[in-house]
């Protein structure tokens, strides 16, 4: 049976649940999704938007809660300490493990497809504030790596959750089915999107933040999995590393990378 992908990947989650279950927990899941497929005989419709507002009671946690903060199966699990200055790298390998395989697989997609180190930065970037925060993540992760990358590196961030929702087909970009899913069939942006969108197709560069929509995977490529390791020198000629370790340097987004360091403080 030939399987939607997109729409497998959208009842679970999403991508970044995905990446965090066990090979035997996918395929548990993908064996429930064909049985499932095969008893209704059809394609399941996507939700309307009142659909997806009736769910909002329905759930012991909301939507834009930050990975970190809430757990995929059973309880949470405590965590490794970071070092005492904590790299990029340190992060990506001890708390980023929900979204850093997307990144991985979206900024390998940029570097086999000839983007530039920037866009290939961007897209290696992108989602890891889902960690800490889901809504307005693009905003949230811009201001979390501003003091660290290149103004460009940041304008890509920042609008590529903007420029998602609208087509691009020139560039390679349509609207994914896992946004009907998730927002609903009928779902219009708010007005912010909007204008962020309109705003940014007129930037000089649109092209950096549309690419890291265009290699923003919402399915996995099979058997591929890129290393963080591949991504060394470019992390290295891009990313401003501070002496202290991020998190410690008194930057303006310096408590942005302790909450993610340190999620069961209570204060």
């Amino acid at each position: 049976m030939k399987i939607d992908r997109r729409d497998f990947f959208a009842t679970l989650g999403g991508a970044a649940v995905v990446a965090a279950m066990t090979h035997e927990a996918r395929a548990d899941a993908l064996e429930h999704y064909l049985m499932g497929a095969a008893a209704s005989g059809a394609a399941k419709p996507f939700p309307t938007a009142a659909q997806i507002e009736a769910q909002i009671e329905t759930r012991p946690t909301r939507r834009g809660v930050g990975n970190l903060f809430v757990s995929a199966q059973g309880n949470v699990k405590h965590l490794q300490p970071l070092p005492e200055k904590p790299t990029l790298q340190d992060y990506f390998k001890l708390r980023f493990t929900r979204t850093s395989n997307h990144c991985l697989q979206s900024a390998n997609r940029a570097m086999k497809t000839g983007m530039s180190e920037e866009i290939i930065l961007a897209c290696l970037l992108h989602d890891t504030v889902q960690e800490l925060i889901k809504v307005d993540h693009a905003y949230w992760g811009a201001q979390m790596y501003e003091p660290y990358v290149s103004p460009k590196v940041a304008f890509a961030i920042r609008y590529h959750q903007a420029l998602r929702f609208y087509d691009d087909k020139e560039n390679g970009y349509e609207y994914p089915d896992l946004y009907r899913n998730v927002f609903g069939v009928d779902y219009q942006p708010e007005p912010y999107i909007r204008e962020a969108w309109e705003m940014a197709k007129k930037h000089q560069w649109y092209y950096e933040s549309r690419m890291v929509t265009v290699n923003d995977l919402y399915a996995f490529e099979p058997n591929v999995n890129p290393q963080l390791e591949q991504f060394t020198d470019i992390i290295g000629r891009h990313f401003k590393q501070p002496s202290e370790g991020l998190g410690y340097d008194h930057s303006p987004a310096a408590h942005m990378w302790r909450s993610i360091s340190f999620p069961d403080h209570p204060l």
